[in-house]
């Protein structure tokens, strides 16, 4: 046997299947995000966050006027008309933006204000300027009633202090930068990006924009692998196309070595007599190469190794079979580094109309465009071979054939990944009744890579919306008085409960309030507040399992403040602890976390409804996280259900 062929015998012989070949290189490395820094407003787009934020302040910060005209009682122009207009006095001082209002709107009279000025204490209404006239003599005629916080935006009505603002691994955008500066955070601290080394090999390579001598062919890959590492979260430290030379190939892998996180480099692979770069791999440090010849198709050559920590990858050199072999194993190890979740993918499914040979004994990718007909998505095979380029253009995503199949037939159903992750839908939707619990629960789905919208409902809404369709999970706290039961009562025969946790709610106040000095209970804290006129409460939304509460324990009475409606239990803490109100009813953990006193009111069973049949896998993988979110749970003040 010549030298050549037990080289290409050897290659052979140690071939790995793509799954040995994945966990021997990951096995070599430590898979988490470099480093944490600090990252002014200004550059923070792009960035991966590093810590979950929660917002140090409201906002808005206060309750204010939506409109120009006069902040009042809703009460005192319930009967107002064009013909009987309301009578009010103007009180001695004009709100604008940025002014602080020192004069409370007492029963039958008028501050005049801006839009965006603060409201001032006492007023629970804004009426428009066009719906008033003024007369000297007898003061403002308002001429067109309105409802209690009409035209007004109550304070943390957008975003609720010690709200989560972002989590961690969010990747910021323009909204983001919207919300931080909304809430004055001037920076943030994010994952560093890995800066990884792009290096092309080879004697017949040219960079684009130069002339194209014979028998040479324009580098493709480094330019391709640059803007994939960028679109990973990565910085891609381009070095070139680097010739066939030895003592030059090895200098510039060893420098890209001593100066990256990582190195990339396409061509070489095969392990001909002529291919350098492997061998200069081996050199760099322990342990080494850790796979050379994976069983995918395209992509066989592909070279893995770990050097001193840092992760050396030699694509083979055709453009396809070097895209997918980066985007199947080497994209989710970077994306890891650089603090992202492993696999941005979107998957459609759809219909193959033709049988796609494959070769049994290595897995397959397969580019495919996508049609639809009147069942739904048709994938049609696109590929060109692994030395096309113009495939990934016409191509709008992949299907896999199994390493154990040796073709797909006609009319299978296949998955198909797209090329375009950022159009990625959220995994699980949840609308419903909203708490601080459920953070921990997302938060440990986010560990996994499943990504959640929360839209807080209230338990009622959340319900209906799960009814509907509109979302995956309904969180509900809701007490049945005719049997006393928790939530099963409100289930439709569509919907089955996941148990969550339990958690006490309670009448809050500030530490210190004397008028609630002597109240043992709930109830006698309430009758202290109803006995001052200016003892202000903060309700919930309407829909809310907590507003059920609330109007059980008022028993109809609507005292000061009963229409101010914010949409979450931090908001309602908040208000108390800054004064905008004196009492109202929040969970325990919120109370606590801003030093308010807390009443026990109730315990309250915490839980989910979800549909009985529910095509949504990542429901399972969302039971499953509030049992893993147990031990963050406790730490928040509440009682996970046994068995989770």
């Amino acid at each position: 046997m010549n030298p050549s062929a037990a080289i290409v015998q050897d290659q052979f012989l140690k071939v790995l299947s793509r799954e040995e070949a994945v966990a021997r290189f990951r096995a070599a490395l430590q898979l988490r995000p470099l480093s944490a820094e600090t990252v002014g407003l200004d550059h923070l787009a792009g960035r991966t966050l590093a810590a979950t934020l929660a917002a140090p302040v409201d906002a808005p910060p206060f309750d204010r006027s939506v409109v120009d005209g006069f902040a009042i009682r809703a009460a005192d122009v319930a009967g107002a008309s064009e013909t009987g207009p309301a009578w009010l006095a103007l009180n001695g001082e004009t709100i604008a933006c940025g002014t602080e209002p020192r004069v409370a709107v007492a029963t039958g009279s008028a501050t005049p204000i801006a839009t965006g000025g603060p409201i001032p204490r006492g007023a629970d209404a804004v009426v428009m300027i066009e719906h008033t006239r003024f007369e000297a003599d007898t003061g403002l005629a308002v001429t067109r009633p309105v409802g209690p916080g009409q035209n007004i935006a109550f304070a943390g009505s957008d975003i609720a202090r010690g709200e989560t603002l972002l989590r961690r691994g969010t990747v910021i955008g323009a909204r983001e930068i919207g919300m931080l500066a909304a809430v004055g955070a001037d920076s943030a601290s994010v994952w560093r990006k890995p800066r990884v080394a792009v290096i092309s090999t080879g004697d017949e390579l040219v960079p684009p924009g130069a002339p194209l001598r014979p028998a040479a062919i324009y580098d493709s890959n480094g330019p391709i692998v640059a803007a994939a590492l960028e679109e990973n979260g990565c910085i891609a430290v381009r070095f070139g196309a680097v010739p066939d030379d030895a003592v030059l190939l090895e200098a510039t892998i060893r420098e890209a070595h001593a100066t990256c996180d990582a190195v990339i480099l396409s061509g070489g692979t095969s392990k001909g007599a002529g291919d350098l770069t492997y061998r200069m791999v081996e050199k760099l440090g322990e342990p080494g190469i850790v796979a050379h010849g994976v069983a995918l198709k395209p992509g066989k050559p592909l070279c893995l190794a770990v050097c001193n920590g840092k992760p050396v990858v030699i694509l083979p050199g055709f453009p396809t079979s070097a895209m997918f072999t980066f985007h199947d194993i080497v994209a989710p190890v970077l994306r890891i580094l650089a603090g992202l979740a492993e696999r941005p993918e979107v998957t459609v499914d759809a219909r193959v109309p033709v049988r796609i040979p494959s070769d049994l004994g290595r897995t397959e990718f397969v580019m495919v465009a996508l049609s639809r007909d009147q069942d739904g998505a048709v994938a049609f095979p696109v590929g060109k071979g692994s030395g096309a380029v113009t495939a990934f253009s016409q191509a709008d995503g992949f299907l896999t054939i199994d390493a154990l199949a040796e073709a797909l037939p006609a009319g299978s159903a296949a998955s198909v990944t797209l090329f375009a992750p950022h159009l990625a839908m959220p995994n699980l939707s949840i609308a419903g009744s909203h708490c601080v619990g459920l953070d921990a629960v997302i938060s440990a789905l986010a560990d996994r890579s499943v990504t959640a919208r929360s839209l807080a409902l209230g338990s009622l809404g959340g319900l209906a919306a799960l009814k509907r369709g509109e979302c995956d999970i309904a969180p509900i706290h809701l007490l049945d008085p005719a049997s006393g039961l928790y939530n099963t009562p409100f289930l439709s025969t569509t919907m089955r409960l996941v148990p969550g946790w339990r958690r006490m709610q309670g009448l809050v106040h500030r530490a210190g309030d004397s008028r609630f000095a002597g109240a043992a209970s709930p109830a006698e804290a309430v009758i202290a507040a109803l006995a001052d006129p200016d003892c202000l409460m903060v309700n919930r939304n309407q829909g809310a399992g907590t507003r059920v509460l609330i109007d059980g324990l008022l028993g109809g009475r609507q005292p000061p403040g009963y229409w101010n409606q914010p949409r979450s239990h931090n908001a309602v803490v908040a208000a108390i602890a800054q004064g905008r109100a004196d009492w109202g009813i929040a969970i325990a953990p919120a109370a606590a976390a801003l030093d308010l006193a807390f009443i026990p009111l109730a315990e309250e069973h915490y839980d989910f409804a979800v549909a009985r049949e529910t095509p949504n896998p990542a429901v399972a993988l969302f039971e499953a996280a509030v049992g893993e979110a147990s031990e963050a749970l406790r730490a928040l003040g509440f009682t996970p259900v046994a068995g989770h």
